[in-house]
């Protein structure tokens, strides 16, 4: 099996996709290991930085996006396909990159999320339907050594299902009180879900982003997550920060390609950060 990391917080603009995509390719070129991205994110921003826009669409109207995975549970068909829904060798790095896959998202997602609880409930965790992602790309997942979930900016079901499949969690923040405002909030509701299922989601911390040296309040935000990581219940604040880069905000547009990842993330900011902050959550994971 491999190992899984959901990435999540409950706001949305603190690069949350933008560190799921570099940590990807990192991963993919600089270890040659395989690795996919989960898209469960209805902004569908992964899905897009990492392949073409016209194909995403063909993908989304054959059904083989993440949103019909969960259609199909609403409307009692099966349409979807993990094996057709995966797209191999994405990235805009060198016309994509060998052993980086995908599995996209889909802006209808905003649309049934609400609907979700309609599902009935079955197997082990009888209470909601937690497991419907897990069921379907159980059989496609084994052949990867990293999985990244992009999760969205909620603790709804589709989030859920992100974290039921996973091993670890890692929270991404911008160093101020807003981004940092619902870091309680997630670690209290992960402690409720594993008491709920009796499965171990394990919290490899909190990433700083977007980080500004000169902001006093940068400065005094990073001091205080990491005084109260253990307290916390986030155990720790990664020693890679990432500071506030407009090449790392860029990096993101597919219609930029580059033949490395130095093309795409410069030789010093953000590149050296991405490289460091790669090494740090593999070691985490002991790979």
């Amino acid at each position: 099996m491999p190992v899984i990391i959901s990435m999540i917080n409950l706001k949305g603009g603190v690069g949350k996709t933008t560190l799921t995509v570099a940590l990807a390719e990192f991963i993919a070129l600089e270890y040659g290991l395989k690795v996919l991205v989960i898209d469960l994110d209805p902004q569908t921003n992964a899905t897009v930085s990492l392949m073409d826009e016209y194909q995403w669409k063909k993908h989304n109207i054959h059904g083989q996006t993440v949103v019909q995975l969960f259609r199909d549970y609403l409307e009692d068909r099966r349409v979807f396909s993990a094996h057709e829904a995966i797209v191999h060798n994405v990235s805009n790095i060198g016309g994509g990159i060998a052993g980086l896959d995908l599995l996209p998202s889909s802006l209808d997602l905003i649309d049934i999320q609400d609907e979700l609880i309609k599902i009935p409930a079955r197997g082990i965790f009888s209470q909601r339907p937690l497991t419907i992602l897990g069921e379907n790309i159980c059989e496609e997942i084994g052949s990867y050594d990293i999985v990244l979930i992009d999760c969205p900016p909620n603790l709804g079901l589709i989030t859920q299902n992100g974290l039921i499949l996973s091993q670890y969690y890692l929270i991404p923040v911008v160093p101020d009180i807003l981004s940092a405002y619902g870091i309680p909030q997630i670690v209290t509701r992960i402690k409720r879900l594993e008491a709920e299922t009796g499965i171990r989601i394990n919290c490899l911390g909190v990433i700083i982003n977007r980080f500004r040296q000169q902001n006093r309040l940068h400065v005094n935000q990073v001091r205080l997550l990491q005084m109260n990581a253990r307290d916390g219940g986030y155990q720790r604040v990664l020693s890679t920060i990432i500071p506030e880069a407009a090449r790392a905000a860029s990096a993101v547009d597919f219609s930029l390609p580059g033949n490395n990842l130095h093309d795409k993330y410069g030789y010093d900011v953000p590149f050296k950060q991405y490289q460091q902050l790669t090494e740090e959550v593999l070691q985490l994971v002991i790979l």
